[in-house]
């Protein structure tokens, strides 16, 4: 983290009790602060013609997002609690809503517009379903019989992810023709034709994921597939949505940590490309096996983490 502090009595006390536990675990090993690359990774071509559509420039989108937060004290404020209730350094969160604001979407210009449209979505009759199907009846298939046993959030819905992926992307199954395409995309994309929502940009399927880690922390209720309208508030209104782009963060974190043995808590780049990219456990022990004949490689920023590295020195007061 940026701001570690400890005591020379609160060492010696580690120290000993340390001792006192036995051998130690191997501790993860730093990611090294910064860029990996010197110049910025390819900015895909849908990036580059959404923000042409706007006739606005990156770097205008980016000065937009920048000057919300420092501008609303709320949201500052909003950005800090979240970032303490999961134990990461609100620069994560930050870094998060400037790729997303930089590349994907403009930033609203008032914190307060998303809480309006977080209360409209609680209106709606949305549905979480392909082809009149409702997803919490479709992963009741038998495909899914492997996915059955899993309790947690994040597996459960990365099983059944990988079950749509190999059993019916690009498929015809009992006389219906599944998309070749993303599982989040096919069944939890009712709205407009974006795929991401809210201050956070979060899918829908991705907030499913962290809802044990978020009820848990926050005692917030679990998200419900079967209640769409609810999914899409939660990822709307910025005061949940916050804490939930938090649980994705620390879930990336400790993902690096447990299976690649890499600890990227002080590298808010690379959290940063991770909430862009997700599939967070997948890439970490991809990473893990490549660390096993060569342990010098380490995790790299694309161009979205590349970007918050870079300005670093401007996003780091914003909450310090």
């Amino acid at each position: 983290m940026f701001r570690l502090g400890i005591s020379p009595f609160l060492a010696v006390f580690l120290a000993v009790f340390v001792l006192w536990q036995g051998p130690a675990v191997a501790a993860a090993v730093p990611a090294p602060p910064g860029n990996r690359n010197v110049v910025q990774p390819p900015i895909p071509s849908g990036s580059i013609s959404r923000t042409r559509a706007t006739k606005g420039s990156f770097e205008e989108k980016y000065r937009k997002i920048r000057d919300l937060i420092a501008s609303d004290r709320k949201l500052r404020r909003q950005i800090e609690k979240s970032a303490a209730r999961f134990g990461i350094d609100p620069i994560h969160i930050v870094g998060a809503l400037v790729g997303e604001h930089t590349y994907n979407v403009d930033a609203l210009d008032y914190f307060q517009t998303y809480f309006v449209k977080a209360a409209s979505y609680l209106k709606s009759a949305i549905q979480f379903q392909f082809e009149g199907e409702a997803v919490s009846d479709f992963v009741q298939r038998p495909q899914f019989s492997r996915c059955s046993g899993i309790t947690g959030s994040y597996e459960l819905w990365n099983c059944r992810e990988e079950v749509w992926q190999t059993e019916f992307a690009g498929k015809t199954i009992g006389g219906t023709r599944f998309p070749n395409d993303r599982f989040s995309k096919v069944f939890f994309q009712p709205l407009y034709a974006g795929q991401t929502f809210g201050l956070g940009q979060l899918n829908p399927l991705t907030a499913l994921r962290a809802t044990d880690m978020v009820a848990e922390v926050t005692r917030r209720k679990k998200l419900n597939p079967d209640n769409a309208p609810e999914v899409y508030a939660a990822i709307m209104a910025p005061d949940s949505t916050l804490d939930y782009m938090a649980a994705v963060l620390k879930i990336a974190i400790d993902a690096y940590r447990d299976h690649a043995g890499v600890d990227i808590s002080g590298n808010p780049g690379l959290t940063a490309t991770l909430y862009n990219l997700g599939d967070v456990v997948d890439r970490a022990r991809t990473l893990a096996e490549k660390r096993k004949t060569d342990p010098s490689v380490m995790p790299e920023e694309n161009y979205y983490g590349w970007l918050v590295n870079d300005k670093l020195n401007e996003l780091l007061p914003l909450v310090q």
